[in-house]
């Protein structure tokens, strides 16, 4: 195929489904964030190789990762099944945190310093990293550049927790600021945006590694003691 963007129609169907990355290899519970070095474990692979093998038969003519190792890798299976080159969207990192770096969680970790608390005196903006807004500006711009490229066709765009969560928010009119427990953005989902020419008509969302996603990282799951740090997505 070529690189060029597809002629435009205001009646093509473009499906993008934005992937959330694998589980990644964190032993020490940091908030990896935007820091080099993050890589999937190896059940983070298998998720990827389990989402390759569900999109294998899907019309994929276009496939654009994060630049962040844990996006790279997980695109990777997917472009090679597809006989595709991978390529790289800055605008799909994951969103800036002032708590990068440390680990995070209730009673542990960055939370327990007070010169830390000034951070968190705005959850709607956030006042601890990226706006929203701003999110979801640059993800609208990387999802539309998807669909250019991919038009009449499918792309598979992977990206960040975060990010994925607020640009689905804001297509379904929903509020920015939430709960990050009750994201429903697991590990290796698929938030699958439909087009009607270069209009949003209908969003999914699919979990096809599931089974490999361990329970407490589930959407809404309790939290297990030990094991409800935020370390990154």
């Amino acid at each position: 195929m070529s690189d060029a963007t597809s002629p435009r129609s205001d009646e093509d169907i473009t499906v993008v489904h934005l992937m959330r990355h694998g589980e990644v290899a964190n032993p020490d519970g940091i908030l990896y964030g935007r820091l080099p070095g993050y890589h999937l474990s190896d059940l983070g692979r298998r998720m990827a190789d389990r989402v390759a093998e569900h999109l294998s038969g899907r019309d994929v003519t276009h496939v654009v990762a994060s630049p962040l190792e844990r996006a790279q890798e997980t695109a990777e299976p997917i472009a090679k099944a597809h006989g595709l080159g991978l390529a790289t969207d800055e605008r799909l990192i994951e969103a800036d945190n002032i708590f990068q770096g440390k680990t995070f969680g209730v009673g542990d970790g960055a939370l327990r310093k007070p010169g830390n608390w000034k951070h968190l005196v705005n959850p709607f903006r956030p006042s601890w990293g990226e706006p929203y807004v701003d999110q979801v500006v640059r993800m609208m711009s990387a999802l539309s550049a998807a669909k250019d490229k991919a038009r009449g066709h499918e792309a598979v765009v992977v990206s960040h927790q975060l990010p994925i969560w607020i640009v689905r928010s804001y297509v379904e009119r929903r509020r920015l600021w939430h709960d990050p427990r009750r994201r429903q953005c697991t590990l290796a989902s698929l938030t699958t945006f439909t087009y009607q020419g270069d209009r949003i008509v209908s969003v999914g969302y699919t979990e096809p590694a599931r089974d490999l996603v361990p329970p407490h990282l589930l959407a809404g799951a309790k939290p297990v003691k030990g094991q409800d740090k935020a370390f990154g997505a």
